[in-house]
């Protein structure tokens, strides 16, 4: 193995990390790249969207769900938009079957929305599974089977020939106990697609197509997950365009992809397997499931409304969507995750707050010059990729103040929460006592304590009494005549309160008063800070 040489900018040297021990991806499996159409492609609609939330991720909890969580999350999935959703592995627990038949029973299930079952290629499961969907008017039976070679080398002890017969014989199996019913769809997985050899791939898929007498009208899904990711996006792109280009009978064929998390792009191989010509994708609401997870649909579907393109499911109301979800799975939501997480459209940078501060003033701006609702006005905010409000968060936690912060940052929580709109010049006069104040505490400060530092720093009472001067310039006249000369250098009024930059006995100073004769007294509190 040779190691690339070194460069004088990279100051990188080879680490202790048994790193030789792993091998490539092009040395595991052959990708046929060819002719790459997808790095030209763009996504201008949804595919189709299918939670596992119900099947997959819950395999992946400590606490699985019982039928009460697990019918929460179904009734939310539903309210959000998703038609397709996998429901259980009915063979699997007693647990699974149960809450499919509680599906069936209870009328659980719109008539717009397809309920998917998980099945592996076994006789006795497969029966068991076509017993719990009985009474559904529609669902989908899922096969799978693992088909790589260190899976039938390790795990199954077959060879490609017994993996063939065995998905056939399961095929067969599937058919029979559908038989004419019209609601029933098949979907295969050959599970560990990404390390299967291609042509294996397309030898079981063409094989269900045709057995199972797929049409336009009854499609049949293939779908081929990235069960274990073992490369850069990229990577699975290829292997999915390669699919997409020669399954047979393609228009009778829903091209669907389930990528996981290991290597930390799951969403990246979800948007590029789209544009690879992936039309189904399934996951789960913020990426649970096994190891690193399964691809996250909430990043997935906003990612394209953040592009202008319509999602076809709401999280209009992504918090309410988010309590549910750690409710059933009893995990917390990262508080950076995308779109979802507590901080994710908060700024605490000085320049962040600056920009948004500016960009929200200037939206604002814009949506009066075309007579439309803030709302609904085009969006364009620095730091802030899309409306907070378009997911139901308001804009208070926007910005947040600590020893980080400017003041773009304080001013907006002032002009915001208490009506006050500090002078552009006294903003960084008060932005460093906002600096001591946070450095000092080591935590943020808020809008109220922001507001009290205000008052304290520059509403400063004095032993003269402000109501004996109708104006600033009387004030001055009468403090000239005791010896302190004042000069005004700006005096500003927002409505709420006057602010005063005043040169007072050689040194500048701002002061400031809210109420009845609000410019004299904004003009004396600058004199008594000086003189305090």
């Amino acid at each position: 193995m040779t190691t690339a040489p070194a460069v004088r900018w990279n100051p990188q040297r080879p680490s202790p990390m048994p790193y030789h021990r792993y091998r490539p991806f092009h040395d595991r499996v052959n990708v046929p790249a060819g002719n790459r159409s997808w790095p030209s492609a763009r996504i201008e609609r949804a595919p189709l969207w299918v939670p596992v939330d119900l099947r997959d991720g819950n395999q992946a909890l400590a606490e699985p769900m019982d039928t009460p969580r697990k019918r929460r999350l179904f009734d939310l999935l539903v309210a959000t938009g998703f038609k397709e959703i996998e429901v259980g592995y009915p063979s699997a627990s007693r647990t699974d079957f149960d809450f499919v038949r509680h599906l069936v029973t209870s009328g659980a299930v719109p008539d717009d929305v397809t309920p998917v079952v998980f099945t592996p290629a076994r006789r006795e499961l497969i029966d068991r599974t076509f017993d719990a969907i009985e009474g559904l008017p529609r669902a989908v039976v899922h096969l799978y089977i693992a088909t790589s070679p260190v899976w039938r080398e390790v795990v199954l002890g077959r060879d490609r020939g017994e993996v063939r017969e065995t998905v056939r014989a399961a095929a067969e199996q599937m058919a029979r106990r559908a038989g004419d019913a019209p609601g029933v769809r098949f979907q295969f997985s050959p599970e560990t697609f990404n390390l299967t050899e291609p042509d294996f791939v397309l030898e079981l898929c063409d094989g269900l197509t045709e057995l199972w007498d797929a049409s336009p009208d009854r499609p049949v899904t293939h779908n081929l997950p990235a069960t274990v990711e073992i490369a850069t996006p990229n990577v699975y792109a290829d292997q999915i365009e390669y699919a997409h280009r020669n399954l047979s009978r393609r228009k009778s064929v829903i091209l669907s992809v389930h990528p996981h998390n290991d290597r930390g792009t799951g969403v990246a191989c979800a948007e590029l397997a789209v544009l690879a010509g992936a039309q189904r994708v399934e996951g789960c609401l913020f990426g649970n499931g096994e190891r690193t997870g399964n691809v996250d649909l909430v990043t997935l579907a906003l990612n394209l409304f953040a592009q202008g393109v319509d999602p076809t499911v709401d999280f209009g109301n992504i918090d309410a969507v988010r309590e549910t979800v750690e409710h059933c799975n009893r995990l917390p939501v990262h508080p950076r995750h995308p779109y979802a997480g507590d901080l994710v459209y908060t700024a605490f940078s000085g320049t962040h707050q600056d920009a948004i501060s500016k960009g929200l003033t200037h939206h604002a701006g814009r949506a009066r010059e075309l007579g439309v609702p803030e709302r609904r006005a085009p969006w364009s905010i620095p730091y802030l990729p899309i409306d907070p409000a378009d997911v139901g968060r308001s804009y208070e936690a926007v910005i947040r103040v600590n020893s980080q912060s400017g003041k773009g940052g304080m001013a907006y929580l002032l002009r915001t929460h208490h009506g006050l709109d500090l002078p552009p010049r006294m903003r960084p006069d008060f932005s460093r006592v906002v600096q001591e104040a946070t450095d000092a505490s080591g935590r943020e400060a808020t809008p109220k304590e922001l507001y009290e530092l205000f008052r304290e720093t520059y509403v400063v009472d004095g032993s003269v009494e402000p109501g004996a001067y109708p104006d600033t310039a009387a004030l001055v006249d009468a403090l000239a005549r005791t010896g302190c000369v004042v000069e005004v250098l700006e005096l500003t009024e927002d409505g709420t309160a006057s602010y005063a930059e005043c040169r007072v006995d050689g040194v500048t100073v701002w002061g400031a008063a809210e109420g009845s004769a609000a410019s004299v007294r904004a003009v004396l509190s600058a004199v008594n800070r000086v003189a305090r």
